[in-house]
């Protein structure tokens, strides 16, 4: 007789089922002590989902190995994806969504979204492998998130971890000689699997058990994009994220340019959310040394800029329409002007011989003053951060 291991109940033998009263479901397997099919409970895995095509079809490879799969996405504040685009104007028609969700909504899993912001900046302060070409981490950062992983899989009491690397892909992360370096300093070893590059890659544990068959996933190499493309239609997933070094804000050269010049003016490498964000809104100028404007290029940014006024001094042309503006820094009173002359040319009155300016320093009432706005010619290249 075929019964379910679960709940003993009377199965159909086939080779993936679903019991009808317990509804358990595995791959059948002959039990000797019973001479019946019986059912197993298959295997787990827990996948970085990280909003991105290759972790998408990575989990999909292995899902359809009749694996159970859930996501798992690390919160680092760097990676906020649709932030931008639902602040300024001119991205507004481009999706705002939290592009890890809709990857697991695409799959049909579970997603555990982790916040590991403090944890990280270790990880962005003192890279043990260092920088690549900004001030990204990508080698520390692969290590740290597959460690994460690990540790989740082993409380959770699943089997193996997925990610969606490529061999060739990356020039820091994912290269032949260093993905070997995030399996061993990650702790995960052989339980990392790579469905989408896995052919090129010695054989993992769940290979070896039987867990996932070699010849269900793939040899992908390089960095086209192409072979992806074509499993992503094989699959039937549309719309989904297109790749440009991932959602860091850290492979962005003028992004990094403004946190180091963040650390520089602090002193030190330090950083806390709200830092990190402003960075991503509005033009930076440091026309001083000892303190920086951020200005904001349209009414998005200014509405951002102002949940942060209470924080700083801040400027805001009252005679023309123009940018709110939030200085950042040790302010002495000929400062104010100088940013008062340079928020008047970022203004609409930025012709006019005269055009007001709102003064707030928090700590006392709210002052105007006239200025000239600056000449294009005064305002030196090196201020732009």
């Amino acid at each position: 007789m075929v019964v379910c291991c679960h709940c003993r109940a009377p199965a159909d033998p086939t080779d993936v089922l679903t019991c009808t009263r317990c509804t358990a479901w595995g791959r059948m397997q002959v039990d000797p002590g019973y001479r019946a099919v019986v059912m197993k409970s298959p295997r787990k895995a827990v996948a970085l989902i990280s909003g991105g095509l290759d972790s998408l079809l990575a989990a999909r490879v292995v899902m359809d190995q009749g694996v159970h799969v859930e996501g798992i996405n690390f919160f680092t504040g760097f990676c906020v994806e649709g932030h931008t685009h639902a602040i300024r104007k001119q991205d507004r028609a481009r999706p705002k969504r939290n592009n890890a969700l809709w990857s697991a909504q695409q799959l049909g899993i579970k997603l555990h979204i982790i916040d590991i912001i403090d944890e990280y900046k270790d990880i962005v302060i003192n890279p043990q492998h260092g920088y690549g070409a900004n001030l990204n981490p990508c080698l520390d950062c692969k290590i740290f998130m597959v460690n994460k992983a690990r540790e989740w899989m082993e409380t959770h009491d699943y089997d193996f971890i997925i990610t969606g690397e490529v061999v060739g892909q990356r020039p820091m992360s994912q290269r032949k000689d260093t993905m070997p370096v995030v399996a061993r300093d990650s702790g995960a070893y052989d339980r990392l699997v790579r469905p989408l590059c896995a052919r090129n890659l010695p054989a993992t544990l769940p290979e070896r058990e039987g867990w996932l068959s070699r010849d269900k996933m793939y040899g992908f190499n390089g960095r086209s994009r192409k072979p992806q493309i074509a499993l992503a239609a094989q699959f039937g997933f549309e719309d989904f994220a297109q790749p440009a070094g991932g959602c860091c804000f850290l492979t962005d050269r003028q992004y990094s340019v403004k946190l180091a010049d963040l650390w520089k003016t602090r002193g030190s490498k330090k950083y806390e959310l709200d830092d990190i964000m402003l960075l991503k809104v509005g033009r930076h100028l440091r026309p001083r040394p000892h303190f920086k404007m951020i200005v904001g290029r349209e009414e998005g940014e200014n509405r951002f800029l102002e949940g942060y006024r209470k924080r700083f001094i801040h400027l805001l042309p009252v005679s023309h329409v123009g940018p709110l503006v939030l200085l950042d820094g040790v302010i002495a009173a000929d400062d104010i002007e100088l940013a008062a002359r340079l928020t008047a040319r970022f203004s609409k009155g930025r012709d006019a011989d005269s055009v007001t300016i709102e003064v707030n320093d928090n700590d006392n009432p709210a002052h105007t003053i006239q200025v000239t706005p600056m000449a294009a010619k005064d305002i030196s290249s090196d201020w732009y951060l």
